[in-house]
């Protein structure tokens, strides 16, 4: 993520996200995978602030993103961070390296710091890598690789990764995601909450499955689908 788009409508849709998953009394850590913000300014998506119709979704983040709003992009991550809107949330705010060796040495770093964690949200620029992509290579910190997810998974933690839509139907691409994840995570109970433009992909570790499957059904039944739509991709597994 770019910290230039702090509080974006993606970010309303991702907190609010990230506080229904933390009712399930799982300790969350967030890995913001920042990555250095450019002269872009097409993922600024700032006016549903002026949406007073927005509030509804979780008026008590609504009001916080409205201040946050009104800060330097260098503030925004910080005032989040330091708000309580995610109790309790161990936070990784370090730049990611685009070097193999810096990389490596940044995801022991943020593994250390989020070793207490049940729940870890990976939340880089596009999502899981992809073949164009190696690590170590150029807009390798845009992605969070395989070999990661599989570390954090078999260090016993849940996954929840920020995914950007492909240009593919999006059923399919949704399918082809959990697929992925199930080789990375084979026991996992997999999860996806879209929105308009991304993807969260949740795997839910087996000892985890009685509060954060719990979780997942709360915003399955009760969140505005046209806000977060959780759907039960691949059941737990017996």
């Amino acid at each position: 993520m770019k910290e230039q788009y702090v509080g974006d409508v993606n970010d309303y849709r991702k907190y609010a996200l990230l506080r229904l998953l933390g009712r399930s009394g799982l300790k969350l850590g967030v890995c913001w995978m920042l990555t250095p913000n450019d002269e872009r300014s097409d993922g600024n998506k700032l006016s549903y602030l002026d949406q007073p119709q927005q509030e509804r979704h979780d008026s008590e983040l609504f009001a916080l993103l409205r201040r946050v709003r009104s800060e330097p992009d260098a503030r925004r991550l910080i005032l989040i961070e330091g708000s309580e809107t995610l109790p309790g949330a161990v936070f990784v705010n370090t730049i990611v390296p685009e070097p193999l060796f810096e990389r490596q040495l940044w995801f022991k770093q943020a593994s250390a710091a989020l070793a207490n964690a049940d729940l870890i949200f990976f939340d880089p620029d596009n999502g899981i890598e992809v073949g164009s992509a190696a690590k170590g290579r150029r807009n390798s910190s845009k992605y969070v690789y395989r070999d990661e997810l599989t570390a954090t998974y078999r260090a016993g933690h849940s996954l929840l990764i920020y995914q950007h839509f492909q240009r593919k139907e999006r059923e399919r691409f949704i399918r082809d995601v959990a697929d992925d994840l199930r080789r990375v995570a084979s026991n996992a109970e997999i999860w996806a909450i879209r929105t308009s433009h991304v993807v969260f992909m949740l795997a839910i570790q087996p000892r985890h499955r009685p509060a954060l499957s719990a979780a997942a059904r709360h915003v399955r039944e009760t969140a505005d689908p046209s806000f977060l739509n959780a759907q039960l991709i691949v059941p737990a597994s017996r």
